[in-house]
């Protein structure tokens, strides 16, 4: 797991931003019951699914119950991060319409549940739009404070706008001077035009000079994020 920045180096200045993404959160949720959170980006490769991973493995450290739920059935990688199986997952559950509890991992040294992809179907969008898998967001509401969905990025296809639908918050990963920002900002008006709740903004890879190194910082708004937002980040 040595992507786990927060678990290897807790007191490290990427580690303390991520403790200040959940702080954000936690803020959010104080008005809205914000419980399902869904973790994406625009383009591949900025780096959404290591945001995610280390988001809530900060919420544990913070005695909250997390769950996390590998959404990308394309190119799953949450498996490779927390070193567990992928033999199977969500994918294999909900065409099998089998008991959740026999799916989830347990990832002991970070004290949180994982729910992995499992064999990759032939139609993600559909299984993910499906009522099996909004049942399954409902009971899996009663037995975890937090969960974290990673998905697909939004442009190459639909499975992050579906599902923002129907998940109570999103946080979008940018990777800095690494995507268009009309891109970006198609991105973002995607899931908006279905109901979407954008919590906020991670701004990845963003280099910092006066530090030599990089950083992870977060974007907040209390209000929808609209272009002009996206255009100031």
């Amino acid at each position: 797991m040595k992507d786990i920045i927060v678990h290897n180096h807790p007191k490290s200045s990427i580690s303390e931003a991520y403790r200040a993404i959940r702080t954000n959160i936690e803020f959010a949720n104080i008005d809205k019951n914000i419980r399902t959170i869904l973790v994406t980006s625009t383009t591949p490769g900025e780096g959404k699914t290591t945001t995610l991973a280390n988001i809530a493995a900060t919420m544990t450290q913070n005695g909250e119950r997390v769950l996390v739920i590998d959404c990308d059935m394309r190119k799953p990688r949450v498996h490779k991060l927390f070193g567990i199986s992928n033999k199977k997952g969500l994918a294999d559950m909900l065409r099998k319409e089998h008991n959740y509890v026999d799916y989830i991992q347990r990832v002991e040294d970070l004290n949180l549940d994982v729910l992995t992809a499992g064999k990759i179907p032939t139609n993600p969008s559909e299984l993910l739009h499906s009522n099996a898998m909004k049942n399954l967001i409902t009971v899996l509401k009663e037995e975890y404070d937090y969960i974290f969905l990673d998905t697909p990025p939004v442009t190459p296809v639909t499975d992050a706008t579906i599902l923002s639908g129907y998940i109570d918050g999103v946080i979008l990963v940018v990777a800095s001077g690494a995507v268009d920002i009309d891109l970006t900002k198609r991105a973002v008006q995607s899931m908006t035009k279905v109901g979407a709740n954008i919590l906020g903004v991670v701004i990845n890879k963003l280099k910092v000079e006066s530090a030599k190194q990089y950083q992870t910082y977060y974007y907040y708004q209390s209000k929808e994020v609209e272009e002009e937002d996206v255009i100031q980040i």
